[in-house]
C-alpha cells in the first residue's frame, strides 16, 4: 500500500516538517520506496515534483523537505508498486485540466476492473489503476457539468458519489484538489488535524525533530494536515471512518 500526505490552508504555508515525516517513510521507517511526487497550488497554477527513487533517498525530496514552499493546498504521495511498473510516469499524484484549473489526485490501494470502465475525455499516460481511477473520475465530473456547476455543493455531493462508487472495486483512499477544495476519501486508513491558536509543539513520529508552532504562525492561521497515518505524536489526530468524506477549504472542514 501506498501513503497519503495533503493540505489545506487559509493562508500559503510551507509543508517541510509534514514532508519531512512523510519522506522517511519512503524506504526508511516504511516500505513504500517505488516513488513519491507532491504538488503545490500557486493560485490557479501547479507545481510538482516526482521521482521513482525512495523518498528517503532523493535528493528532489530532501530540496522540498527543507525548501520553504508556501502554498494553500498540497497534495503529496510515497509509493508501494503493485499496479505497474516503477516508473516516473507511474508516481502520484496525477494532474489533469478541468473547466480552466488544474485537478490533482492521489490514490491508496487497489480498485479491482477499473480498467473495464470507458474513458471518453482523458486518457492515462502511464500503467496504474490509479491513474485509470483519476481519468474516469474526472470524466463523469465533466459529463454531468460540461461547464463548473454554480452549486459548490452540487460538485461535493457528486465527488461524494463517484468516490462512494469507485469504493465498491476495491481498496480507494483518495486524495483530490482543483486548488480550492481537498477531498478526503477514507477507505481503510485516512487521518487528519486542524492547527489553529492556540498553537502549541508537535513531534514527528519517524524523525526525531520537533516544530513549536506558536512560534511559526499567526493566530489567524488555520492549517489542516490529512495523513495515511498520523504523523506526529503528540497532536489529536482524527481518524476517518471506512467510507467517509472530508473535505476542506482554507483549511476548514466544510459541513
Amino acid at each position: 500500500m501506498c501513503e497519503l500526505l495533503g493540505m489545506s490552508a487559509n493562508v500559503p504555508t510551507d509543508i517541510c516538517f509534514s514532508f519531512r515525516g512523510l519522506m522517511r517513510r519512503g524506504g526508511q521507517t516504511g516500505p513504500h520506496r517505488d516513488g513519491w511526487g507532491i504538488a503545490f497550488y500557486e493560485g490557479k497554477g501547479c507545481r510538482t515534483f516526482h521521482d521513482p527513487a525512495p523518498s528517503c533517498e532523493s535528493e528532489i525530496a530532501r530540496l522540498v523537505s527543507s525548501y520553504s514552499i508556501k502554498s494553500c493546498t498540497v497534495i503529496s504521495h510515497i509509493r508501494r508498486a503493485n499496479r505497474g511498473r516503477v516508473g516516473l510516469e507511474n508516481t502520484h499524484p496525477f494532474t489533469r485540466e478541468l473547466w480552466g484549473r488544474m485537478w490533482t489526485f492521489a490514490h491508496n490501494g487497489q480498485l479491482k476492473g477499473i480498467k473495464q470502465r470507458t474513458l471518453t475525455f482523458y486518457a492515462p499516460v502511464g500503467s496504474t489503476d490509479s491513474e485509470h481511477a483519476f481519468c474516469w473520475l474526472l470524466d463523469q465530473i465533466r459529463m454531468h457539468y460540461p461547464e463548473p456547476p454554480k452549486s459548490p455543493a452540487a460538485l461535493m455531493r457528486l465527488v461524494r458519489d463517484i468516490a462512494a462508487d469507485l469504493g465498491k472495486l476495491g481498496v480507494f483512499n483518495m486524495l483530490l484538489s482543483d486548488g480550492r477544495y481537498l477531498w478526503c476519501h477514507c477507505a481503510t486508513n485516512l487521518a487528519w488535524l486542524t492547527r489553529k491558536a492556540p498553537f502549541g509543539p508537535a513531534t514527528l513520529i519517524d524523525d526525531d525533530m520537533s516544530v513549536d508552532f506558536a512560534k511559526e504562525t499567526t493566530p489567524n492561521d488555520v492549517v489542516t494536515v490529512v495523513a495515511t497515518r498520523p504523523l506526529t505524536r503528540d497532536e489529536n489526530w482524527t481518524v476517518m471512518k471506512a467510507g467517509e468524506m472530508a473535505v476542506f477549504r482554507g483549511g476548514l472542514l466544510l459541513k
